[in-house]
Parts: C-alpha cells; structure tokens; sequence
C-alpha cells in the first residue's frame, strides 16, 4: 500500500500547528514587539490551513504546481508585511524553516517503523518548505526594496523644503549630494513656490553640499534656468572656498549666476533687487 503523505499532515493539522507554534515561540530571535503571540497564531495557522489543503501526492512531487499558488500568494503576503513591520531576514525565513522541523517530526512519527520510506517522504518535504523559503527570501527583499524607496522619496521631500523669507523672496537649503532624481524634486517645489507665492527671486543654499563636481555643477544651472523661465531671479548662496576652487579647476561656468558667499549675503542682494533696505531700530 503506497503511503500518502498528504492524507497524513492534513489528519495531523492540529499537532503540526502546536509544534511549529512552540518552535517559534522558543526562538530566541521572536520580535514580540513587532507582533503579539496571538498575531503569529493567526498568521501561522493560514499559512498551515492553506498549505495542508494544497498538499498532494503530485504538490509534493511538484513544487511548481499550481495548485500550491494560493500557498506562495499568502506567504509572499505575510513577507512583504513583514518586511514593513522591521523584520530581518532571518526572522523572516526562521519563520518558514521552523515549519519543516514541525512537518517532519509528525512524520517521523507516524512512519517511524520504515526508515527508507520516512527518509523518501521527508525529502520531498524538505524540498517543498526549502522552495517556500526561496520564495520568503525574494518577496522579503522585494518588500523592504519597497519600503527604502518609499523612505529615500520622504527624506528627499523632507530635505528639500522651501522657505518663504521675505515678500517676493524664497530660499531653499539644499543638504547632500545633487542627483537627478533630486534636481527634478529640487525644481518642482521650488517652481511650485514661486507660483504659490509671486516671488521674484529665489535662493538656493548650498552650504550643506559636501563637494561640487561637474554633474552637481550642471544640476545647479538647470535649476536656475528653470527659475529664470518663470520670470524669478536665482541666487545661489553658500559658496565656501575649497568649493570655489573646485568650480574654477572644473572650469564650470557660473559668470552668468548670482552666486554669494552666505545666506546673509544672498538675502542682503535680494533685499537690494526689491529696493528694501533692513535697518536695526534700538528701542528705549
């Protein structure tokens, strides 16, 4: 009588979800402050009700049947959750791997008396839970490439704000390296603000730029002749020394472009187009 593998894990549903549960719950590496005990209840006993219920003579002979579909859609799922909750990848495929301690061990006990037969059906579960933790792995790293994408366009918005200094006058600090990705944020808000705002003249800070090259160079201009096509002066403040020197050795030319030492200074020029004139009153 040819043995069913199958037929056995589904009987033994109940026993298999205990084990993996006390496999993961000994694991020194649990995370309980990213999910409660009974959280991983529930998301282990999906993925063990769905496996079971794919699992088949052919699904173990096969790992690429369809039939087993519904089984890496839950899983992919609960690794991109995963991913996003904090989770590391050994967390993450601990996971899976400590289900197969669980599948073999109800195994071993129920053929126990046919080692050839036990060895046989506990490689071609092995092989079932390895694929399923093959596909752990790249759903995990998909998921967290997500989540460093979604993080680095927040920071670039965050460090790219606009700053209304004076009626008519914007300012942006700029704070890192100049890419163009960046340059294309850079020129929407500050474009966007001079719209919003009527400004006239608009100022980018670059004291926070560690080092000017050549393609940082090139970034700057369009940035200004993009500000110049929406009829606002562009001054560029924040020109340190060893930045000047760099510009000059590049041979990059900026003699068509305001370009001031500081903020102050830049401010001061601005204060100068509009016809302002900023004076300290001493109160008595």
């Amino acid at each position: 009588m040819k043995l069913d593998t199958a037929k056995i894990l589904q009987k033994r549903k109940k026993q298999i979800l205990e084990l993996w549960m006390k496999n993961q719950l000994v694991d020194f590496s649990l995370r309980e402050d990213l999910m409660s005990n009974d959280e991983l209840s529930v998301q282990s006993e999906e993925l063990v009700d769905v496996l079971l219920q794919a699992l088949s003579s052919s699904t173990l002979e096969d790992i690429q049947s369809s039939s087993l579909e519904p089984v890496y859609e839950v899983l992919e799922g609960i690794s991109i959750s995963r991913a996003k909750q904090g989770y590391s990848p050994r967390e993450t495929g601990t996971f899976v791997f400590s289900l197969k301690d669980a599948l073999l061990s109800v195994l071993q006990q129920e053929i126990k008396s046919d080692p050839s037969q036990l060895l046989e059906e506990s490689l071609k579960v092995s092989k079932l839970i390895d694929s399923l933790g093959i596909v752990t792995f790249e759903t995990f790293i998909k998921g967290r490439e997500e989540v460093i994408l979604r993080q680095t366009d927040e920071i670039t918005e965050i460090s790219t704000p606009v700053i209304r200094v004076w009626d008519g006058i914007v300012a942006m600090p700029i704070i890192g390296t100049l890419d163009s990705s960046r340059t294309q944020v850079v020129m929407e808000s500050l474009l966007q603000e001079i719209v919003d705002t009527s400004s006239s003249i608009a100022i980018l800070d670059i004291s926070g730029v560690p080092a000017v090259d050549s393609l940082v160079a090139q970034h700057l201009i369009k940035t200004v002749s993009a500000t110049r096509l929406m009829g606002a002066e562009c001054i560029i403040s924040g020109i340190r020394p060893e930045i000047a020197q760099t510009v000059v050795h590049l041979g990059i030319d900026l003699s068509g472009i305001v370009t001031k030492a500081t903020l102050a200074s830049a401010l001061r020029y601005a204060f100068g187009l509009l016809q302002l004139e900023v004076k300290k009153v001493v109160v008595k």
